[in-house]
């Protein structure tokens, strides 16, 4: 008979608990898993991973289908092969599941596939294909994650109303697709189907897309997103929203509050999410607020010995997030246990970045420049545009800017945010300054190699203080 008796049990296989999970293992405690439909849970499953196969299918098309600009002939049509695209990225979430179900074999894990419920703040019972297994632990993580909130007057039926998870293997290429909501989720798919040569309207109910961003990398994404022929309705609103035999009818409210009803074949919604802490058994061994785990720095619950971490916990709820909670969590709850060499620290929420893959990207760290202006901060801010980069204009890729935000007494940076190319990938050099509590001395003593697009961090750092070189 399997073991029911362990130091920690995982309930959750996301980029939270897995890690959580290795970490304990790690750290020398026996430790379980329990995960109700696939290792690895969305992220690598149905979200961030497959969504960035899907992204640079997309990107690749884009790059064929102007393969004039830089100096390349292609013979014949380029045409998406949508059924080909959506299978190689279910491939590449199918690896990335088999790597973490590796990795749970490789850390001695134990994985009970099932439905967990609490039973108490250290117990649980399994359902699973092995009827039901009673579970102890010293200690319990809870990371059930979150799921798509639904508009409630159309839910989504996986056929004319979708969620992120049907858009990522559609049965149809949507002709006319309406996107509701403008975060990274709704703004990810708009680029893809645009891209894949869809007629692509957005919705947004604030006043710019993409809103958690500072305003010019708003300003910039909507007109990027317009000059690629997408409708940007921003102030707007669905009132309404009825399927019909060949699509469906929404009612837009625009901003100046006038409606008019259209006809799309598809619509994603992309509103937010809801945390999976229903039928749990959490009821009252947590408190919670808008059904979020409310936790202490280091994930303690009011319930001894039960934890949470993740997108059941408040915000941002972003994976790198979940699994730096994960490490945090695992590594307080082997010092409770007695271990002397670990020293866990809380998550400084200012120094999470945030990355959006849609075309061009954006990735940022730290306080916009209306949000350092509203903290109290005097500040220092500068802008370095692409179009001043040797590297960006030799790829073809002139479009975007980095900006920086400094407090003008100390030389703290305070922000970070950029759009463009690869973005995603230069953020890290800013997280890490801000992590090293770096001043502009420091950022501008750096050496940055060239000829390459992070020349326009430093010289963003350098704008900002009346420095720039190279505009």
């Amino acid at each position: 008979m399997a073991d029911t008796k362990y130091d920690v049990i995982v309930l959750g296989s996301g980029p939270g608990g897995y890690v959580a999970a290795i970490r304990c293992a790690q750290l020398g405690l026996k430790t379980a898993i329990v995960e109700r439909e696939l290792l690895g849970g969305i992220c690598l499953n149905w979200g961030c991973i497959p969504t960035k196969a899907l992204l640079r299918s997309a990107e690749i098309l884009h790059y064929a289908q102007h393969a004039k600009d830089y100096g390349l002939k292609i013979a014949g049509a380029i045409e998406a092969d949508l059924e080909a695209v959506v299978k190689r990225s279910r491939g590449v979430a199918k690896q990335l599941n088999q790597g973490v179900t590796h990795l749970m074999k490789k850390n001695k894990i134990a994985v009970h596939m099932g439905e967990g419920t609490l039973t108490g703040p250290t117990s649980l019972t399994v359902k699973g294909d092995k009827g039901e297994e009673k579970l102890t632990a010293k200690h319990v993580i809870v990371a059930t994650g979150a799921r798509a909130r639904d508009l409630p007057f159309a839910p989504a039926d996986g056929e004319r109303v979708w969620t992120y998870r049907h858009a990522m293997t559609p049965k149809e290429m949507p002709t006319k697709l309406l996107v509701i909501g403008s975060g990274a989720i709704g703004i990810e798919f708009a680029s893809f189907y645009n891209d894949m040569g869809v007629d692509v309207t957005v919705v947004e109910m604030l006043d710019r897309v993409v809103p958690v961003e500072d305003a010019d990398i708003s300003a910039f994404l909507e007109k990027r997103l317009t000059k690629q022929g997408m409708t940007i309705m921003t102030g707007a609103g669905v009132e309404d929203l009825k399927v019909t035999d060949k699509g469906v009818k929404a009612k837009i409210k625009d901003s100046k509050g006038k409606a008019n009803e259209t006809e799309f074949s598809h619509c994603i919604t992309a509103i937010g999410i809801v945390p999976n802490t229903e039928n749990v058994g959490l009821d009252k061994l947590v408190e919670m607020d808008r059904g979020f785990i409310q936790i202490d720095d280091y994930g303690r619950t009011k319930s001894k010995g039960l934890w949470a971490i993740g997108d059941c916990t408040p915000g941002p709820w972003l994976a790198h997030k979940a699994s730096h909670e994960g490490v945090t969590t695992a590594e307080a709850i082997a010092k409770e246990l007695g271990n002397k060499e670990v020293h866990p620290h809380p998550l400084d929420r200012a120094n999470i970045p945030g990355c959006t893959y849609c075309r061009p990207q954006i990735a940022s760290v730290g306080l916009t420049e209306a949000k350092a202006k509203e903290a109290g901060h005097e500040i220092k801010a500068g802008t370095f545009p692409f179009i001043g980069n040797g590297k960006a204009i030799a790829l073809g890729e002139a479009e975007g800017f980095v900006k920086t935000v400094f407090d003008a007494k100390t030389g703290e940076l305070l922000g970070a945010h950029m759009i463009g190319a690869e973005v995603t990938e230069m953020i890290q050099g800013f997280v890490v300054g801000k992590t090293l509590e770096t001043t502009e001395a420091e950022l501008m003593q750096t050496v940055f190699p060239h000829p390459t697009i992070s020349e326009s961090m430093h010289e963003s750092v350098l704008a900002s203080y009346g420095r720039a070189l190279h505009i």
